[in-house]
């Protein structure tokens, strides 16, 4: 009598593959001067953007001018009692406001954002992010606004550089209305009053090189935004050239 064979017991399911860990979340860095200090494209840019200026024949626009900037900006927001963290964001827009001139005058903001983003869209928070590209995109007064507190700052900051050390032609001044009166301002210093909630202006300019009047007449659409711009600060622009109060 033939035995039948006994059933054969079923193989036991594989184990499912253990799941890898995630890899952690990488932190974005915290926005600073020093880290696109440190970014060779962005310096890359500033020289570059500089050069283009000095083409066109515009006063200096390289690395004294963005530091200067970025310095102001910051300086601005501490003093209208803005935390760090936004003062830093006003700094790092204001030294990167005109990188957009490597390409084009035209426009050089909004160009200038549109590179800043896609430099550090990897390293930083998106939020930091925004406002630091929407205060490069509307520092100019054809086609910006101050949009923001951090907006304001660089506004106020850029504005404000007005100095004989801006000017690459020394010899010509009388020929060019926007060097003479960039070489007649002797001292230019942006006071912030957190008190009595002021933004002034005070220039010192020599007026045998360079009259009061063609300051307004080349600048007045740069001080009617930095009215606007104290406005978003809570403050109120003044204007003094040589002791006195103009605006």
């Amino acid at each position: 009598m033939s035995s039948e064979p006994a059933p054969l017991s079923p193989e036991p399911a594989p184990a499912p593959a253990a799941t890898p860990p995630a890899a952690p979340a990488i932190e974005p860095e915290p926005l600073t001067l020093d880290l696109v200090k440190d970014d060779v494209e962005l310096s890359g840019f500033i020289s570059a953007a500089d050069r283009v200026m000095e083409g066109l024949g515009y006063t200096e626009h390289g690395f004294r001018h963005a530091n200067l900037t970025a310095r102001i900006a910051y300086n601005v927001m501490t003093r209208a009692g803005m935390d760090e963290h936004i003062a830093n964001l006003a700094c790092v827009a204001g030294y990167l406001h005109d990188v957009g001139n490597m390409i084009s005058r035209e426009v050089h903001g909004q160009i200038g954002a549109v590179l800043v983003y896609h430099a550090l869209r990897e390293r930083v928070s998106a939020g930091d992010l925004a406002l630091v590209v929407a205060a490069v995109a509307n520092h100019e007064e054809e086609n910006g606004a101050a949009v923001s507190p951090v907006s304001a700052a660089v506004i106020l900051a850029d504005k404000s550089d007005v100095h004989r050390s801006r000017v690459r032609k020394g010899g010509q001044v009388e020929f060019d209305i926007h060097d003479r009166v960039n070489f007649a301002a002797e001292q230019s210093f942006l006071r912030v009053d957190s008190t009595a909630k002021t933004v002034t202006l005070e220039l010192t300019i020599d007026t045998q090189i360079s009259q009061v009047m063609e300051y307004f007449e080349i600048f007045l659409g740069r001080m009617q935004m930095c009215r606007k711009a104290a406005q978003v600060l809570d403050c109120k622009f003044k204007l003094t050239i040589n002791g006195a109060e103009l605006a």
